[in-house]
């Protein structure tokens, strides 16, 4: 069987591709083309589906690094979820700086409580927000006035019983 010779148009081609190149080799764009996944362009193919909201937003806020300051805020903002509503009524978050969760509670006797409970504390927010760099839940007592300076205050030692 012969084989028929090609057309003009072909020659034309054949002709323009021996004296220029592979344009996938030759042209910025063929060779961005050629670089790309073959199965990105397909219709319907893998990475073209929409991206939900929050997969974005979690890409952004890792992106910048902001994924500790947000785990930090979110224990802030869910803590009568972690500590349950009692205990969270009785006790405050009042910073989380350097892996350490400062919290203030109502009284001496809550503040004593919630240490008895830092273990299960400490673990509820770690199982829940591995990324906030938790390495210590410290309870402090409530916000009391001094009586070492001021109107009320007593120079040299004070008063002290008289048995000792």
């Amino acid at each position: 069987m012969r084989e028929l010779a090609p057309t003009e148009p072909e020659r034309v081609w054949l002709r323009l591709k021996a004296k220029m190149g592979d344009p996938a080799m030759v042209t910025r764009d063929g060779r961005r083309r050629s670089r790309r996944d073959p199965d990105a362009s397909v219709p319907f193919g893998k990475g073209r589906d929409p991206k939900g909201l929050g997969d974005v937003l979690a890409g952004f806020a890792d992106d910048r690094g902001w994924t500790t300051t947000l785990a930090r805020a979110d224990v802030m903002v869910h803590w009568p979820e972690l500590v349950g509503e009692e205990n969270a009524g009785r006790t405050e978050p009042v910073s989380f700086e350097e892996g350490v969760l400062t919290v203030r509670c109502a009284s001496t006797a809550w503040t004593q409580q919630m240490r008895i409970l830092r273990a299960e504390t400490t673990t509820r927010i770690l199982a829940r927000f591995p990324d906030c760099g938790l390495t210590q839940v410290r309870f402090i007592g409530p916000d009391l006035p001094s009586f070492n300076r001021g109107r009320r205050s007593v120079p040299g030692r004070g008063p002290r019983d008289t048995w000792g």
